[in-house]
């Protein structure tokens, strides 16, 4: 498939999966930084398994910069142990708040606000901070404008004969940044207004429950394009969740069954 062919696609899988589903209200989070400590907590994880992790760390009073700062380490990797691998999370979550602290004077908006790709090349040489987690970051909780690229991506691209799933991380990102962006409008009132006045979701096709509701974090204020990339991400996760599974895809009923190529 030529270039200009898969942006096209990808343009078309956005109209449709939004057509259905709507807003997605992604990242389900309070504040900025319970959105960093949940992009470390569902790496190799199920989401189910970090609002546990999430949980405890809300009931005990540290889900913030200075919970984390205070906390001793074991209490930390007791507290996130229904996340999995928590030794590794927890060491790499203090690891982020010592980088705040060191380079930004424990400041997030100071962080966020230098250039995207100054901050992506910070956060890649933190222990633990792959791609993918670093882009989770810099989107939801920075409100930078870059595609996530997961699993379900992968999955999806792969699937539907766009790329194949072991393509480049940065390949994959920079096609549908390409794609995405002539898709935005101006951003006109508040996110809660822009999603409110959206298309309502089609009633015939199922609504994922990747969809959450409404949180502080996922109407913040942000660029078209920004929100754009949000959208996009989280659609894709539904379609994955529901549909297009690991080991064999349920197609019927999926917003992208009529893109499929023909087998």
């Amino acid at each position: 498939m030529a270039p200009d062919e898969q942006e096209r696609t990808l343009r078309s899988y956005y109209h449709a999966l939004y057509a259905a589903w709507g807003a997605q209200h992604w990242w389900p989070g309070d504040t900025q930084f319970e959105v960093i400590v949940g992009a470390y907590l569902t790496q190799n994880t199920a989401w189910t398994n970090v609002e546990r992790a999430l949980a405890n760390l809300r009931a005990a009073g540290v889900l913030s910069l200075e919970g984390i700062r205070k906390i001793r380490l074991p209490r930390l990797e007791g507290l996130i142990r229904p996340s999995g691998y928590f030794r590794q999370k927890a060491a790499r979550i203090k690891t982020f708040v010592d980088f705040l602290d060191r380079q930004h004077g424990g400041s997030l908006p100071v962080l966020f606000s230098q250039p995207t790709q100054v901050v992506r090349e910070q956060l890649l040489v933190l222990n633990g901070v792959g791609p993918e987690t670093a882009d989770s970051i810099l989107l939801y909780a920075g409100n930078h404008p870059v595609f996530v690229v997961d699993a379900y991506t992968r999955r999806v691209l792969d699937r539907h004969k766009i790329l194949p799933a072991n393509a480049d991380y940065e390949r994959i990102r920079q096609l549908f940044e390409r794609a995405l962006q002539p898709v935005t409008e101006p951003v006109q009132g508040s996110h809660h207004e822009r999603t409110e006045s959206r298309k309502t979701p089609n009633p015939g096709l199922a609504f994922p429950s990747t969809a959450h509701s409404p949180s502080a974090m996922s109407l913040a204020k942000r660029t078209a394009l920004v929100q754009m990339y949000n959208e996009m991400h989280g659609l894709l996760v539904g379609v994955g969740k529901h549909f297009c599974g690991k080991s064999q895809p349920q197609c019927d009923g999926c917003p992208l069954q009529p893109f499929l190529p023909a087998r």
